[in-house]
């Protein structure tokens, strides 16, 4: 029988050559056979193929580059997995990323957690769904309900789960930081600078709700309404020997203002009331007042049309308020010659 032609193995007739065949014709089969072999594996090269019948197998019914083995079917759009550690295998999963609209969804409705891991060096994080409580969470640790440092529901935002530690948000400035949170040494909410509770608090709240001020309050010339207050104090502002010659009354430095006249004529000067409409007033305690010739601003308007005689050995009390950002200072003595 002539010699077949064959360029792939699928092209070889099995049953050359024949019984009846001379044996001549042994060599041609050889050369053809490997010819085909050849045509057939083009990019083998010159290297041993190790892959075993079954590693080859699993590729049995893939027709295209890069196909895979895996489930008989699968989520739409869901990102695949590897089963186990032989790095051929994918798996179904519940993390789906869909592309209009793009979101990521992890999860598949089902009754039970789910999180995220951050696998730290010395600690660990995580960000889930607690399905028990119905809350997101972000806590410490890879267990989910435990530790938790924050949680939302569908309407409150808690920070800490109960534990006995001080638990705040940190304001990271760069020159400055601030905190608002519970110092659970005493049980307050604090408002302060720094990330230390105890320290530096400007505001802080009991559980009778009753606040406690650091500092002071600048109302910047706006209105407190109806303030109830008990136990309170006006800062003094103390002049001292004035030795003669100009001094301004601020009223930016305190309502309340102590002075000596001493040694020749004093003239003062009144600064810093509050805007027009607004009423603004002050005491000066003058000591010695008749001392020496006082000049006052001819802004004032004194009772009587006069200024009062200054005691000059001795205190005398004087009271000046506004009405119309000091265009006029309306003076009158609360108290002459108070010893």
């Amino acid at each position: 029988m002539a010699l077949e032609t064959a360029t792939y193995i699928s092209q070889l007739t099995a049953t050359n050559p024949t019984a009846s065949d001379p044996v001549s014709q042994g060599d041609d089969h050889l050369r053809l056979i490997k010819s085909v072999l050849q045509s057939q594996f083009t990019t083998l090269g010159a290297a041993a193929v190790t892959t075993t019948a079954a590693e080859l197998n699993l590729l049995d019914g893939k027709t295209a580059v890069g196909d895979a083995s895996g489930p008989g079917s699968s989520t739409d759009n869901a990102i695949a997995r590897f089963d186990g550690t032989g790095g051929k295998t994918l798996q179904n999963s519940t993390v789906t990323i869909s592309d209009d609209p793009p979101v990521i969804t992890i999860g598949d409705g089902t009754a039970e957690d789910v999180a995220i891991k951050f696998d730290g060096n010395a600690k660990d994080f995580h960000i889930a769904l607690d399905d028990s409580e119905d809350k997101l969470i972000i806590g410490e640790g890879s267990t989910v309900g435990t530790n938790e440092i924050l949680s939302i529901t569908d309407d409150a935002v808690t920070i800490g789960d109960g534990a006995a530690v001080d638990t705040y948000l940190n304001f990271d400035g760069n020159a400055v930081d601030y905190r608002v949170g519970i110092d659970d040494g005493t049980d307050k909410l604090e408002i302060g600078a720094g990330v230390a509770h105890g320290t530096t608090a400007a505001i802080s709240i009991d559980s009778a709700a009753d606040m406690t001020l650091g500092g002071y309050i600048n109302f910047q010339d706006e209105q407190a309404i109806r303030p109830d207050f008990k136990d309170y104090a006006e800062t003094v502002n103390v002049l001292g020997d004035l030795g003669g010659g100009t001094d301004t009354i601020d009223l930016t430095l305190g309502n309340v203002v102590t002075a000596t006249v001493s040694t020749s004529t004093q003239t003062f000067t009144f600064t810093n009331p509050s805007a027009s409409g607004k009423s603004c007033s002050f005491t000066l305690i003058l000591t010695n007042g008749g001392s020496q010739t006082v000049n006052w601003p001819g802004s004032v308007d004194w009772a009587g049309g006069s200024a009062p005689t200054l005691t000059t050995s001795g205190v005398d009390v004087l009271t000046f308020f506004t009405v119309d950002g000091g265009t006029i200072w309306y003076g009158f003595p609360a108290g002459l010659e108070m010893g």
